[in-house]
């Protein structure tokens, strides 16, 4: 096994902390069953493979079993990002035949978190994605992990996520705040569904707490203090303010 550094993470602020955690707990109470997830957005530059890095560390802190699995093997920004050290294999390498399982799998300097990075960019990613050694892959996962957190294509984009969904338990999109239409985002739902794959959800991301608008901190303030304020008695946050 390797053993991988990460020398960088995300500096999360409080509300950003919070979001993780309750995604975290969202995730747990999906079911025992569903514990292969695929992450994946409409477009490119959503924010995917953060919020699938995240959640998976969140997952290790929660003191989980965590396998974290880029197959975003076309595009992966992972090992450059969070500055990773002697990622010598990944799955690209696994999948083509040229290592065994035990060579591509990594141990990392957060505990409880495993990985299996991209590796080389293959001549042909969807078809060694839909070939056996995926799904042998995913087999011995399972055995051995609480959690598998896969980071896919953008699905609006490629086909990949399609491909890797069908072997998970579910999936989730991570939509930007006001960066995707409606239309683009339901196409994108779409063709998930149509191959047959169970959506967890939506997770928005890139959402601007500083404005003043629906996704701004006024309006989150104003709606726990409306639904916390009844549940534990009025007065308990004091008059709000226009």
């Amino acid at each position: 096994m390797q053993k991988i550094e990460i020398n960088k993470t995300d500096e999360l602020d409080y509300h950003t902390n919070e979001a993780y955690k309750s995604l975290r707990t969202n995730i747990q109470f999906s079911g025992e069953n569903v514990k292969v997830i695929a992450i994946t957005s409409c477009m490119p530059n959503e924010g995917k493979s953060s919020v699938a890095m995240n959640l998976a560390c969140s997952l290790a802190e929660a003191a989980r079993r965590v396998l974290y699995i880029d197959a975003d093997m076309r595009k992966s920004v992972l090992v450059g990002r969070y500055k990773m050290t002697h990622a010598n294999f990944g799955l690209s390498h696994f999948l083509s035949g040229q290592k065994s399982l035990e060579e591509v799998l990594a141990q990392t300097n957060i505990s409880r978190l495993h990985m299996i990075v991209a590796g080389p960019v293959p001549p042909n990613p969807a078809e060694l994605l839909e070939g056996k050694r995926f799904g042998e892959l995913i087999k011995a996962a399972r055995e051995v992990y609480d959690y598998i957190i896969i980071d896919t294509p953008p699905v609006g984009v490629i086909i990949d996520s399609v491909i890797v969904a069908k072997q998970c338990d579910g999936i989730a999109m991570v939509i930007a705040a006001d960066e995707v239409s409606y239309k683009f985002s339901q196409k994108a739902k779409s063709q998930l569904e149509v191959a047959g794959c169970r959506i967890l959800g939506a997770i928005l991301n890139k959402v601007d707490l500083r404005r003043n608008g629906r996704y701004g901190s006024r309006y989150y303030n104003k709606y726990y203090r409306k639904y916390y304020g009844s549940y534990y008695g009025a007065g308990t946050y004091g008059k709000e303010e226009e």
